[in-house]
C-alpha cells in the first residue's frame, strides 16, 4: 500500500477492524514518514448487469441504490447503518444468484420487502417512484395493502 503523504511504496498495519459496509478497515503507518492513514478493504466480487425497464443494461451501483434508499428514508427516524445494511444485504442477494444478468424489478422488489419492514413512510416514498405511483389513488391502494398486511400480522 502506497502511502498517501510521499507515496513510499512500505506501510505496516497497525490496526485491524470490521467496518458497519461489511468491508476491514486497517490503519496504517508510513515507514518513511511516519504518517498514519486508514483503508478500507472490501472483496469485489462480481455482480450481474441489471436490466432496467426499457432493455438497458447497467452494472450495478452500490452508491446509486444507497442513495435511492436514502432519498426515502429521508427525515426519517432510521439509522445510516440500516440504510447500508440494506444495501450490502441486496448485492449480496445479487452475488449468490450467480446469474450474469438480473431484471431491475428484481432489485426493486428486495429493497421494497426490507423497507417495508424498516419503516412503513420510507416504503411508501420508495414505492411512489419504483411502482411509478402517480396518482393520489394508486398510492392510496399501496397505503391500503400495506395496512392490509398490517392488520394480517396483527390478527
Amino acid at each position: 500500500m502506497k502511502c498517501p503523504y510521499c507515496a513510499h511504496e512500505r506501510t505496516r498495519v497497525i490496526d485491524t477492524a470490521h467496518d458497519t459496509r461489511g468491508a476491514i478497515r486497517r490503519r496504517r503507518v508510513c515507514q518513511k514518514c511516519n504518517q498514519r492513514f486508514s483503508t478500507l478493504e472490501r472483496a469485489i466480487l462480481a455482480t450481474p448487469l441489471i436490466v432496467k425497464r426499457g432493455g438497458i443494461r447497467e452494472e450495478f451501483s452500490h452508491e446509486k441504490l444507497s442513495a435511492g434508499i436514502r432519498l426515502a428514508c429521508e427525515k426519517r427516524p432510521v439509522a445510516a447503518a440500516d440504510i447500508e445494511r440494506i444495501v450490502n444485504e441486496v448485492e449480496s442477494d445479487l452475488q449468490k444468484l450467480g446469474k450474469a444478468e438480473v431484471s431491475s424489478r428484481y432489485v426493486g422488489d428486495q429493497v421494497m420487502r426490507k423497507l417495508r419492514e424498516l419503516d412503513q413512510v420510507a416504503y411508501i416514498r420508495f414505492a411512489t417512484v419504483y411502482l411509478r405511483l402517480d396518482d393520489l389513488e394508486s398510492v392510496r391502494d399501496e397505503i391500503n395493502r400495506l395496512l392490509d398486511m398490517k392488520d394480517k400480522k396483527s390478527a
